[in-house]
């Protein structure tokens, strides 16, 4: 295969390089802001669980 053809060999900008690892490193706040926003969304009693949710109804 030919270089310079076809589709790039980085296809990923540097920025979309560096958000993604810093949302896999342990030692970085982002990492641990999408944990707790995961955790968040699926605890009933948190409000994000209900806004993540199609149907707001958090009535029983």
């Amino acid at each position: 295969m030919s270089k310079g053809r076809g589709v790039s060999d980085h296809p990923h900008t540097q920025q979309q390089l560096n958000d993604y690892a810093n949302q896999h490193n342990p030692n970085n706040h982002a990492y641990w802001d999408k944990l707790d926003n995961h955790a968040n969304q699926c605890n009933p009693n948190n409000d994000k669980y209900w806004h993540s949710r199609k149907n707001d109804d958090d009535s029983d």
